[in-house]
Formats: C-alpha cells, sequence, structure tokens
C-alpha cells in the first residue's frame, strides 16, 4: 500500500451488516471475464448463489455438474461443446471472499493523486512521466473503463473526465458490484477514517463485510491514552478482546515496521515493560507536540501526534497477545511501499515463529508475497497452520498477472491458497484485484485441462476452493443462505431443503 497516496478461536457467527450476499446481486458478464469485448452497462448479468461446506467439512470428490452448481451458476454440459467455457462461467459467477482487503475512498480524485494510488512508491510522480504506463495504469483502462460505460483504452484524461462525471459513489456502486464479491474481510487499521468502514463496504459492494484488527493500530491507541509501563501489556490486552469482540481475523504489519528478521520467542515481562516505557514516553513528547502545533507524520498509517510501534520487543509481544486471542492472524509479506525493506519481508525469515506458533493451531497467513511467493507456497505445504495469496501481486503484474497466479499454485496444497486484492482507495483496485484473478485462474485451470492433467472438475473445484472455500473454513464465515425457490433448485422440502453446505442444490441423486 503506497504510503503518499494512501495517507499510508473463531468469533460467533453473526448476520451481515445490512446487506446481502453475491447470490442476492447480478453481476454484470464483463466484470467477470475479459471475452467479453462489446461490454455495456446493460450486459447481461449472471446471479449466483455461493453454498460452500461448513468450516473444517472435508471437501469430496463430486462430479462436475455438482461443482459447477455449487460455484454459484449451473452448468449444463452437452458433449458436443467445446473449449472452456463452462470452467469460465464458473470462476466468472464464483462469489469471491476477498480475505483481506481496505476500503474504497468516497472521495473524488484528482488526476495526481489518483496517479499516486496506483504505485507503491511515495515519491511524487515525475513530470516527463504517468502511472497509467504501467501494467495496472493499463489494467484499468482495460477494464474498468467498460464498467464506467467507456471503450476499452481510452485516454488517460478520458477516463478520469468519465468518473469525475459519474462522482465516487457512482464509481464505488459499479466497480464493487461488478467485482462479484461475497464478502469481505476488512482492515481497518492503514488511514481508515479515510476511506469507507466495514459496513459502508458492504452496501457499496453489496455483500457481507467483516473487521480485520491491526495490532499495531491498536497498541499505538494504548499508548496514545498513556499509563505506566507495568501496566501495559495487561492494558492492552484488554484493549485487543475488546476491539476485536466482532472481528474475524488480526493483521500485523511487521514486515514494515521492523522485517521478519526479529528473535521470534515470546519476551520476557521486564522486557515488555522497558520497551512499553519507551513507547509511553515518546507518546507523551507526540501528545505535547500535537497540543502545540508542532506534530509530524511519523510513519506508514499512523496519525500525526501519536506514535509508531517498531520496537522489536514490542511487535514479538503484540505477535504472540495476538496468538493466544486465537484469531486467524495475517502478516503483510513482500510487496510494498518504500517503508518494507523487501529483503526483510521475505516469509521464509518467519520459519523460527511459524514453528513456535504451530502448537498453538492459530492459522497464520501470508499476505501478497509477491515476489516471494514460491516461498510461501513451500511454507503452506509444511506447515498445517500457514495460508498465503499473491494478493497484490495480481493487481501490479497486470497482464502478467497469469505467471503470478500460476506460480501460486505449484507446490502448496490448493486448500492452503486464498483470495485477496488489497486494494486501498480507488475501487477500481477492487474491481482488478477480482477481475484479473477470474482472467488468470481460467487461463491457468484451463491449460491444465486442455493439456489432460487435470479434469475440468478438479479445475473449477479448486477454482472454488481457492476463491471462497478455503477463506470460509480458515476464518469460520457461514455460507450465503439459501435463497430458496430458483431456476436451480426449485424449492425447499423436508427432504431437501435447498441449495445450502449440506446440499448443493439439484443434483442427479437428489432433483429437489
Amino acid at each position: 500500500m503506497s504510503s503518499a497516496g494512501r495517507a499510508a478461536g473463531v468469533p460467533p457467527d453473526r448476520p451481515p451488516p445490512g446487506c446481502s450476499g453475491r447470490s442476492e446481486q447480478a453481476v454484470p458478464e464483463h466484470a467477470v471475464t475479459e471475452h467479453a469485448v462489446t461490454e455495456r452497462p446493460e450486459q447481461s448479468e449472471r446471479p449466483g448463489h455461493g453454498a460452500l461446506e461448513r468450516p473444517g467439512q472435508a471437501v469430496p470428490e463430486r462430479s462436475g455438474q455438482a461443482v459447477l452448481e455449487r460455484s454459484g451458476q449451473a452448468v449444463l454440459e452437452r458433449p458436443e461443446r467445446s473449449g472452456h467455457a463452462a470452467l469460465e462461467r464458473a470462476i466468472g459467477a464464483l462469489p469471491l471472499v476477498d480475505h483481506h482487503v481496505h476500503g474504497a475512498t468516497s472521495r473524488d480524485l484528482p488526476r495526481g493523486e489518483f496517479e499516486e494510488l496506483i504505485t507503491e512508491s511515495d515519491r511524487p510522480v515525475p513530470a516527463w512521466m504517468t502511472q497509467f504506463d504501467s501494467q495496472l495504469g493499463f489494467a484499468v483502462l482495460r477494464h474498468c473503463a467498460p464498467v464506467l460505460g467507456l471503450d476499452p483504452h481510452p485516454d488517460p484524461g478520458a477516463y478520469l473526465a468519465r468518473r469525475a462525471e459519474l462522482g465516487a459513489g457512482e464509481v464505488n456502486r459499479r466497480l464493487l458490484t461488478a467485482a462479484g464479491f461475497g464478502r469481505l474481510l476488512v482492515e481497518t487499521g492503514y488511514r481508515g477514517e479515510e476511506v469507507l468502514g466495514p459496513a459502508r463496504m458492504a452496501a457499496a459492494a453489496g455483500c457481507p463485510a467483516d473487521e480485520v484488527v491491526r495490532l499495531e493500530a491498536v497498541a499505538e491507541r494504548v499508548a496514545a491514552e498513556g499509563g505506566d509501563a507495568a501496566g501495559f501489556a495487561a492494558r492492552f490486552e484488554a484493549a485487543l478482546w475488546e476491539r476485536t469482540r466482532e472481528a474475524r481475523a488480526l493483521k500485523t504489519v511487521v514486515a514494515y515496521r521492523h522485517g521478519f528478521d526479529l528473535d521470534p520467542t515470546r519476551p520476557a515481562p521486564a522486557e515488555v515493560t522497558r520497551a512499553a516505557g519507551r513507547l509511553l514516553r515518546a507518546a507523551e513528547r507526540a501528545g505535547a507536540a500535537e497540543r502545540t502545533g508542532t506534530a509530524e507524520q511519523t510513519g506508514t498509517g499512523t496519525r500525526a501526534g501519536t506514535v509508531r510501534v517498531d520496537d522489536p520487543v514490542l511487535l514479538r509481544h503484540l505477535i504472540w497477545t495476538g496468538i493466544d486471542r486465537a484469531l486467524p492472524l495475517q502478516f503483510h509479506a513482500g510487496l510494498g511501499d518504500p517503508d518494507v525493506d523487501l529483503r526483510r519481508a521475505d516469509p521464509l525469515l518467519l520459519r523460527g515463529l511459524i514453528e513456535l506458533a504451530e502448537p498453538s493451531g492459530v492459522p497464520l497467513l501470508l499476505l501478497h508475497c509477491y515476489p516471494f511467493h514460491r516461498h510461501a507456497g513451500f511454507l503452506a505445504q509444511v506447515y498445517p497452520h500457514v495460508y498465503f495469496d499473491v494478493g497484490l501481486g495480481v493487481n501490479h503484474t497486470g497482464a502478467r498477472s497469469v505467471a503470478v497466479v500460476a506460480e501460486s499454485l505449484e507446490t502448496a496444497p490448493f486448500a492452503k491458497v486464498l483470495f485477496s486484492s488489497d486494494a486501498w482507495g480507488p475501487a477500481e483496485l477492487h474491481h482488478l484485484g477480482a477481475l484479473l484473478w477470474r482472467r488468470a485462474m481460467t487461463r491457468v485451470l484451463a491449460g491444465f485441462v486442455t493439456d489432460g492433467e487435470w479434469s475440468q472438475e478438479q479445475a473449477v473445484r479448486v477454482a472454488v476452493m481457492v476463491g471462497a472455500e478455503n477463506a470460509r473454513r480458515v476464518y469460520g464465515l457461514e455460507a450465503p443462505e439459501c435463497p430458496g425457490r430458483t431456476p436451480e433448485c426449485p424449492g425447499r422440502t423436508p427432504e431437501c431443503p435447498g441449495r445450502t453446505p449440506e446440499c448443493p442444490g439439484r443434483t442427479q441423486d437428489d432433483p429437489g
């Protein structure tokens, strides 16, 4: 996430925050396939249901028909049908669970600010270049322009003029709903006051949204409230439990604040007290500077007048307290803005911590990982509690994202790979995170099928796992409710209540 542009146990289930899942949303076809070259806002739409297994339930081998129905759209195979249209439709209709995303901005963006938000650089864009001349910039013009009512590949000026004409609210609505999300896990610790929170993201995207809480943000708030150093650990623990009463996961940015090359052991209480004393004194100075009007921005994602937790002892304490909280714990890894030392953000450096945390059973999720995604795949294969995604790398590699997605499917068990976008700010990033992933998965899996290495049933099943089922299992997310009588599943009966985690809908053995 660019610091320049971004002014950068399982909790109980609860009702979605005031909006429905993708199963009740119509998704424009051009949002889910690159082949629809005549995109129009009024283009045909595809509903989806996305009913999946319960968390922890084994995923059995099943017929291609059943898998395709479970992906959210009934697909009747015909022997004479050639190519991979059914696979493409199944992936296109899948309600994606974005397990790590941030809010979209609700402000109109002038060109300079928009360009700052489509790069990880925190430096001003040189006058002799434009960030639209990049893989991400070209992807915006190719894939987002049709959603806003333009032909593909417009001039950047024309694209931004159309964006301004529609206004931020309409841009968000179009791009977020066209992305086809089934659920969002929204991380709020990075300048959350400048973007939509979980409830507003849910309303804009038309799907449930949950919160991911950043450990460092909680600690910085506790420090800003003052208190003695000896009681800091207890105050942080209490604040974390209160802050996460309804959260689905925790996240740490230790990769930014120090790097993964730190002592993986739990620090002693005396160490934590000494480090907390230093933090509290810094917080007192920052508060005084804010009161006198001399406060300065103190780092990525840190508000002026607050402190930045970057002491390795405190970072270790936050991580281990997070593990004690027993929620899935996310680690940013790899690519990021210049605040991260990429050499120290290789997830292989976390191996000591991974092994020490293994007895806890807490899922550790390595976010994004590019260019170390093959390393993350190794860790996901070796350790049962490690998972990963390639989210941020997909957007920034644009037309080359097919290669990144293919590499993510090399060594890791498919049950250990998740989908994320890591989008922050322009809704184009949320939209492209989904669209480019669908495009890449379709191309990669179709290639496996064409080569005779995979069956189409296997390809669809893996796409559903990575795009939704794995996240639902890891985070304990309920599957979308059965909508009742539909063309695919015409009614609830005592024998077959409809499309549910136990009953995916109409099958040869159970027609109802």
